[in-house]
This record gives structure tokens, C-alpha cells and sequence, in this order.
């Protein structure tokens, strides 16, 4: 089995899946969902669900979702 998580852009740690949050997108006004992710260093990172190439970005309100 490997493992797919990917590495805290921060730190280097691995990081762990948090759940997905539903979000209305900008640029398309979609409502989509993200994928939220942390590390044991308390970052929060998200990206979007159906975007798997594009980067994670800092989660702006990090402390809702420790």
C-alpha cells in the first residue's frame, strides 16, 4: 500500500488527511469541494478536490479545523 499524502510545504512533514469542505470557487463560481490537509507542525493546508494538479494553498482560517 503506498502512501499518497503528501508533504507539508512548511515543514517537510507528512501531512493527514482532514476531510473535504464545500466552497464556492471564484473564478467559475462553483460550488466544489476542497480537500483539507494538515501536519503534526499544526499547518492546515487545502487545495481544491477536482484540481489534483494544482498546489496546496495556506487554509486562511486554520484554527477552525484543528
Amino acid at each position: 500500500m503506498t502512501n499518497d499524502a503528501p508533504a507539508c510545504p512548511d515543514c517537510s512533514q507528512p501531512m493527514e488527511f482532514g476531510g473535504l469542505l464545500l466552497s464556492k470557487r471564484e473564478d467559475d463560481g462553483r460550488r466544489t469541494c476542497r480537500s483539507l490537509w494538515r501536519c503534526a507542525g499544526r499547518h492546515v493546508w487545502w487545495s481544491w478536490a477536482d484540481r489534483p494538479e494544482e498546489p496546496l494553498e495556506a487554509c486562511p482560517v486554520p484554527q477552525l479545523f484543528r
